[in-house]
């Protein structure tokens, strides 16, 4: 980060004039040299570049590490939820605490070396008494969504009616209201999904970006700025002909891929960090850990499945709304049933559906067979997480039980407190589950009985009967 001799401390007053700014000892630097020296020292001391990022420590951090040691302008390719935008904005992290710019020009401008003319004209006219204001780092990124309508003076400017109508001349430089990206020089600029962008405004971005120059109604501006420009893109839309010009596809430096979670751990510490906690007065939640790793389970069998849409992708939001639809159901389960013990059931899954299904694009258009899809992967989550967990073989016991003509009744809809009278009334059941490390808690048993008993079933060794909030298993 920047060193006490580039940036006064807090403690310190900061320089309110030129002068005194000057007198400090502050030492510009340029935007790109900024980052990496930052970068560099976060490296060195081997502190963490970017918290909160989970899965691309080994794939995309390097490539972006490369291409701001590089000086590069970047584009990030990914289908969404893959956290392009999270880590589009952590980039501001690397830039200093604080910086100086000139106090009145529109765009933020570095106090040695103004590009403006409005700029340029209050150092001529005030010298070392030209006020400074500082910036903090997180008002030194700019963020906009492409869409359609966006125009030229959106992004880069405007002849402005009201300067004229004031009495200046068309001529007149002072006469253009600056658009977003020069409104961001000195900073970090990001185009999300820049394919979206028409192509006359693609062509302002290019200009911006190599000629560092614009045109706006036919009065030529050269804009210097000291800004990284950053996007976002489906790699669809990125590689399509058509949807973005040649040579703005040129002008980034790097272009990296970004991936959905490659590891289902990856998926659960993303599920964990993000997903919003319910707190209820007078409610415990816990989640065990396998009711975790079906819910990551299903997204990731999302990911692979031919009825699903793999061009716009399964966002890792589907894995965090079904985790928190998943507890939102046995909440309200627990608070029907008069329970303190909040733990989410087998049960409990059918009830995430709503949350997952506007998170995948369909491949058909038939209701009865998307739902149809969605519960075979629920199915299929929860047979990949106990086939992971258990051998069916070394539950033969439990399914013998069964063939004597015993049944069982579980679900949503059956207190947690009826659950522990199964494990005598099944013999081998509290054996079975050991793996799943439960306790002698009554809302923890129910959560590992119907995932042991449903797990069964999907292999095949017990049949299921159901009628509202009551599944019956059997022989």
């Amino acid at each position: 980060m920047a060193t006490p001799a580039d940036t006064p401390t807090d403690a310190a007053p900061r320089p309110t004039t030129l002068g005194a700014l000057r007198a400090g000892g502050y030492r510009p630097r340029p935007l790109r040299a900024e980052m990496r020296e930052n970068l560099v020292a976060r490296l060195r001391e081997g502190a963490p570049l970017f918290p909160g990022i989970q899965g691309y420590d080994e794939t995309v951090l390097p490539a972006l590490q490369n291409a701001i040691l590089a000086g590069q302008d970047m584009i990030l390719l990914g289908e969404r939820g893959q956290a392009k935008s999270r880590i589009i904005r952590a980039l501001v992290s690397l830039l200093d605490e604080w910086a100086p710019v000139l106090d009145g020009p529109e765009i933020p401008e570095d106090p040695f070396a103004p590009i403006s003319e409005q700029g340029q004209r209050l150092i001529e006219e005030q010298g070392d008494d030209a006020p400074i204001r500082w910036l903090a780092a997180e008002d030194r990124y700019g963020e906009k969504l492409a869409t359609p309508d966006i125009t030229i003076a959106d992004l880069i400017g405007e002849v402005d009616p009201i300067k004229v109508a004031e009495g200046r001349y068309l001529s007149d430089a002072l006469t253009i209201h600056f658009g977003l990206v020069p409104r961001t020089n000195r900073g970090i600029f990001c185009i999300n999904e820049l394919p979206d962008l028409a192509e006359r405004i693609q062509v302002g971005l290019l200009n911006i970006m190599e000629e560092r120059d614009v045109q706006i109604r036919g009065f030529r501006v050269r804009l210097p700025l000291d800004i990284l420009i950053v996007a976002s893109a489906n790699p669809e839309d990125y590689t399509n002909r058509g949807r973005i010009i040649t040579p703005l596809k040129d002008r980034y430096g790097a272009q990296i891929r970004t991936h959905y979670p490659e590891l289902v751990e990856t998926e659960i510490a993303i599920m964990r960090q993000e997903t919003s906690p319910i707190a209820v007065e007078g409610l415990r939640v816990d989640v065990p850990a396998y009711m975790e790793e079906v819910v990551a389970e299903v997204t990731r069998l999302a990911r692979r499945s031919p009825d699903i849409s793999q061009r716009s992708g399964v966002s890792v939001r589907a894995s965090i709304a079904a985790m928190e639809t998943l507890v939102a159901n046995a909440v309200r389960r627990a608070i029907s049933l008069e329970e303190s013990h909040v733990v989410p059931r087998v049960s409990d899954l059918p009830h995430v559906l709503p949350a997952i299904q506007g998170k995948m694009e369909m491949e058909t258009v038939d209701d009865d067979k998307d739902a149809q899809v969605l519960e075979k992967m629920l199915q299929g989550g929860v047979a990949a997480v106990f086939n992971r967990r258990f051998n069916v073989v070394d539950l033969e016991e439990v399914v013998a039980v069964f063939k004597t003509g015993t049944s069982v009744e579980v679900g949503e809809g059956v207190p947690a407190a009826d659950y522990p009278a199964l494990l005598t009334s099944v013999e081998g059941l509290r054996e079975a589950l050991q793996p799943l490390q439960v306790g002698e808690d009554p809302a923890d048993l129910a959560a590992a009985v119907e995932f042991v008993l449903e797990g069964l079933h999907l292999n095949k060794r017990l049949n299921k009967d159901q009628v509202g909030a009551r599944i019956q298993y059997r022989g």
